[in-house]
């Protein structure tokens, strides 16, 4: 390699550099075979079978007392439910998609003449959650919120189709 190739792969090094450290992190550990989320104690777990791999502390919807039931209720659900999909670009910086509602969930909203909502998340911070999160604990619209670093984890352990169990 030539002077001029050194060059340019110094650079292509440097510019690499630059960008910092992905959000998307690996894992090799234990398998995930469950979150449980106890809403009362503000904690999320990640367990396989019955060791607990982490632990979180987590904020909730802006109403965290019961069961959502309405879309824009700020409730965050309880029962069981399953991860289905991930957001690698969420504004929140990643997210992992809880399968809220269930058709239980939809035929309670829709026998009251309303709509279930959806899009219940377990996700970052983003802007407005570290702005806010100094604030107050529960500010989402009914999701679970981890700090950013923490959500990363999040991601790269918990497959699509774990259960994830939340409690009152």
């Amino acid at each position: 390699m030539g002077w001029l190739g050194r060059i340019v792969a110094i650079a292509l090094l440097l510019g690499l550099a630059a960008c910092g450290p992905s959000k998307f992190k690996t894992y090799s550990g234990p398998p995930v075979t469950q979150v449980v989320v106890n809403k009362g104690a503000r904690q999320m777990l990640l367990l396989s079978g019955n060791t607990v791999l982490k632990a979180y502390r987590i904020g909730l919807g802006n109403e965290p007392i019961g069961h959502k039931q309405f879309e824009g209720d700020g409730k965050t659900p309880e029962g069981l439910y399953y991860i289905d999909r991930r957001n690698p670009d969420s504004r929140y910086h990643l997210s992992v998609g809880v399968s809220y509602p269930n058709p239980n969930d939809t035929a309670f909203a829709l026998s009251q003449g309303k709509a279930p909502g959806g899009d219940i998340f377990i996700h970052g911070q983003g802007p407005e959650g570290r702005a806010l999160s100094q604030r107050m604990q529960d500010w989402t619209a009914g999701c679970i919120a981890v700090r950013d670093e923490e959500v990363e984890d999040v991601y790269a352990m918990v497959r699509d189709g774990t259960p994830i169990l939340i409690t009152p």
